[in-house]
Parts: structure tokens; sequence; C-alpha cells
């Protein structure tokens, strides 16, 4: 696929199609059974691209991830301000788990970035690596991106949780936290693909035995 098509399907597949799965069952099956059917176009695709090209989407794992851990907050029961509070703040473990992987050799959008980059072409994946241990620069966007992806996860399930905590019983208010989760989502994966797109572009620019420290452009991001 060309870079903007594949962009669109990205976000159509992680952001909005399960945004648009859970508006449509909420109002007939409440938060719980809109959170599972949000989980149904992530299946189908993560299964689509298992059999048809041998590729495990790491991508739309983390959606689908975020998803299911939101469902069993609320599969949990108990007091209902509780739960729902809960269910965000469990969600929010993905953010942290990206903050904690900065202090590992390769932190989690290192797997996320090789795992793109495999189904495009497997050589790819292995130039990916190979950049990876040559190219600080790529390193350091890497990180970059990885702390990025934590506090924006992070801080958009601490937002999540004040407004079901200030507005608990509010239907609007439930809509809204998760128009806030996809929203979050789709801002990340457009970002993420713009850095892609300059750490190409620096690629190409820079030989590996003179690629600077960190590029310019991601270091001021």
């Amino acid at each position: 696929m060309k870079p903007r098509p594949r962009y669109l399907a990205a976000l159509l597949v992680n952001v909005a199609l399960p945004w648009l799965a859970y508006r449509a069952a909420f109002p007939h099956w409440g938060h719980a059974g809109a959170l599972a059917a949000s989980a149904l176009p992530l299946v189908a695709w993560m299964s689509w691209d298992l059999l048809r090209y041998r590729h495990f989407d790491a991508l739309s794992a983390l959606v689908l991830v975020g998803i299911l851990l939101s469902l069993a907050a609320v599969a949990a029961g108990g007091d209902r301000l509780i739960g729902a509070v809960e269910e965000p703040m469990v969600s929010g473990m993905v953010g942290v788990a990206f903050l904690v992987s900065l202090i590992l050799q390769r932190p989690l959008v290192f797997y996320l970035a090789r795992s793109t980059m495999s189904r495009e072409d497997h050589r790819s994946a292995d130039a990916f690596e190979r950049h990876w241990r040559e190219r600080p620069f790529l390193a350091n966007a890497i990180r970059l991106m990885t702390l990025v992806w934590g506090l924006g996860l992070t801080g958009e399930n601490m937002l999540r949780s004040f407004i079901v905590w200030r507005w608990p019983n509010d239907t609007h208010a439930v809509l809204a936290s998760e128009a806030l989760r996809y929203g979050v989502y789709a801002a990340l994966t457009v970002w993420t693909f713009w850095c892609r797109r300059r750490i190409k572009q620096d690629a190409l620019r820079y030989p590996a035995d003179t690629a600077p420290s960190a590029d310019p452009g991601l270091a001021r991001s």
C-alpha cells in the first residue's frame, strides 16, 4: 500500500470503526456491550492480517488490549462509581507500560515499528534492526515516540477518570470519555506516521556512518 492509503487504513481500523461500533451498540447493550462491539473490527482485521499475510499487527493489538482491559474492569462489577473510574484507569496501564519500557534496551515502540516494517517487507524489518544498532538518531526518535505514547495514554486515562468520576451516571459523559479515548489514539497515530516519515527522510539524507545523534526536528517535538 502507498503511504497515504496505509495511514488512512490504520486510522479507519484502529480508530474510526471501533468508535462507530461503540456508538452503534451503546443504546442497545450499554457500556460493556459497546466495548465488546468496538473490539470486533480489530479482531477481524488482525485475523485477516494473520491469515492473509502471516503478520501480527502490533498497533491494532495495542488498541485491542486497551479495550479488553476496560471490558475486564467493567465486568468485575462492584460499586458503580468505583467501577466507572476503574475502567479508564485499568486501560491506562498500557500508557504506564510504554513509560516503563523506556528503561529497557528496546522500548515498546521499537517492537511496534518492527511489526509494521515486517508487514511491508521482511527485508525492511531486517534493515530496521540494523539501523537501530547503527543510527543513534533512530534510537532517540523511537524513545521519543515511546515517551509521547506513554504520556498521551496516561494523560488520556487521567482525564477520562475525572470525567466519569465527576459525572458517573451521565450518558453523555460516558460517550465523551470514549470519544476522548479514540481521539487520543487518532492523534498519536497521525503523529507517529509523521515521525516515521521524518525518520525515513533522515535515513536517505545521512549514511549510517555519518548519521546525527538525534534528529533536530524530532527533538524539538
